[in-house]
């Protein structure tokens, strides 16, 4: 027996839906076109539809092109302040000491990206410049910031992150790509007075959108996923 929404199942909705999720991915480098406004208010709007605990709705956007977004850019690249010298002093994203299965993880997708890129694993320079693109939003022409209330506790950022991918599965519906960047946040200071976030909000993360440079060699990153029995567990 079929349940009531069962009955009336789309199979092309389900392919385009599971088109949008299965083909997001981090992409870092863009092409000089625009996205106009319109469409970026459109998948703003969408991902507002993300659930939150007693919507709360917990995330605010500042939505960054042209002379703004190169502003940060600048700010950050002249500040001398190094990657491995950033101070994550309002949260830190990875944990101090990386352990398995995680460890082989992260470093499954460092060497695929440098092997892309023709960086071999003692260019240290090399890999630096590429950390940097980060900064310019890899030359996407929509850079945004996000922030959440500092007096929020974790369940609200949790939904920020079901915001975070909703933005990102509604851009695939427009043949739009993203890449969520973490690497904004221990810069804080610098963005701050650039686009006037209070003291009370913290900087969550970054995220370039834009159109992808398929001539790009880092595009062509393919990260895997692990099967379900390493993550599912099923009990009747």
């Amino acid at each position: 027996m079929l349940a009531p929404d069962q009955k009336s199942v789309d199979a092309e909705v389900v392919a385009a839906v599971d088109e949008a999720i299965t083909s997001r991915r981090s992409v870092r480098a863009f092409l000089p076109v625009p996205v106009d406004e319109d469409t970026l208010r459109q998948i703003l709007q969408v991902a507002s539809r993300a659930p939150s605990g007693t919507n709360m709705q917990p995330w605010k956007v500042y939505v960054t092109t042209g002379e703004t977004k190169q502003r940060i850019s600048e700010a950050i690249l002249s500040s001398g302040i190094r990657a491995e010298k950033a101070d994550w002093d309002e949260y830190k994203y990875y944990p101090d000491t990386f352990f398995e299965p995680y460890l082989s993880r992260r470093r499954a997708v460092g060497y695929s990206l440098y092997a892309l890129l023709g960086i071999g694993r003692r260019e240290v320079d090399r890999m630096r410049a590429q950390h940097d693109r980060n900064f310019v939003f890899f030359d996407a022409p929509v850079g945004m910031i996000f922030t959440i209330d500092r007096r929020l506790n974790k369940g609200s950022w949790i939904d920020h992150g079901m915001f975070l991918q909703s933005i990102m599965i509604a851009a695939r519906a427009r043949g739009l790509h993203t890449c969520p960047q973490a690497a904004f946040a221990p810069y804080h200071r610098l963005i701050r007075p650039l686009l006037g976030i209070p003291d009370e909000e913290v900087v969550v993360c970054g995220m370039a959108l834009g159109y992808e440079d398929p001539s790009r060699p880092e595009n062509r990153l393919r990260t895997e996923r692990t099967p379900l029995e390493d993550f599912v567990t099923v009990l009747g």
